[in-house]
């Protein structure tokens, strides 16, 4: 068998396998689907991280996320995946994950396959959006309302805190340990837009918003900042 065909069977059934465990844990342990949807989302962006190095091409991973974006599709129709779908606000978020994937993926082609153009929007979505939502639940300091979107200062300023770090580690890594400052100011330029986008979107949006500004500003990075140092 070719390899990436069998790559991308275990990959689709890794993600089968986490949408499983989200249902064991939502029907059986009566887990609140707030938690077993971060679940999914922390999950689903870890097991995208292994895109690069599985899949030699686009077009099997617009195979995947399309397939991923059917099922979530028929899930909303038929009202099965509870796991991701049993909330009372209506979100976007679980059908633009897939096409954000599909995005990054694409970016990281065009750029001659530099890591840091799908690995850095893929974590700050997995992880930041997560940490945000869940410590602005448990810690509601300072609320705000945008649209009709309710934020916490709390939860903008941990999504800022997370998407600098990540940035951190990635410009840390791809710059080398003598240009700290330059990553530090990088780390900045993308923790603050990003988590600007995630404050204006609503609606499950922040899914496609916040790695396309995570892409915008890489691309500014690149061209403005970076050329010198």
């Amino acid at each position: 068998m070719n390899k990436d065909i069998l790559n991308t069977a275990i990959l689709s059934g890794s993600f089968l396998v986490l949408f499983g465990i989200a249902e064991i844990l939502y029907h059986k342990f009566n887990v609140k689907v707030e938690l077993t949807r971060k679940f999914v989302h922390i999950g689903t962006g870890l097991l995208t991280l292994l895109f690069p190095i599985l899949l030699g091409n686009f077009w099997l991973v617009l195979l995947l996320c399309s397939t991923y974006a059917v099922i979530l599709l028929l899930s909303l129709k038929f009202n099965f995946l509870k796991s991701i779908n049993a909330i009372e606000r209506k979100s976007a978020g679980s059908i633009a994950y897939p096409i954000s994937v599909s995005a990054c993926y694409l970016v990281f082609d065009y750029f001659h396959q530099q890591y840091i153009y799908f690995y850095l929007p893929i974590l700050i979505l997995a992880i930041c959006d997560p940490v945000a939502a869940l410590t602005g639940k448990r810690w509601p300091i300072g609320k705000y309302k945008i649209g009709r979107g309710n934020k916490t200062m709390m939860g903008s300023g941990m999504f800022f805190l997370s998407a600098f770090i990540l940035s951190f580690i990635g410009y840390g890594a791809t710059l080398g340990g003598g240009s700290i400052f330059v990553a530090a100011l990088c780390s900045v330029i993308i923790g603050a837009s990003t988590s600007a986008a995630e404050a204006v979107s609503g609606k499950g949006l922040d899914n496609i918003t916040v790695p396309a500004v995570t892409i915008l500003a890489i691309i500014f990075l690149h061209l403005v900042i970076l050329p010198h140092f």
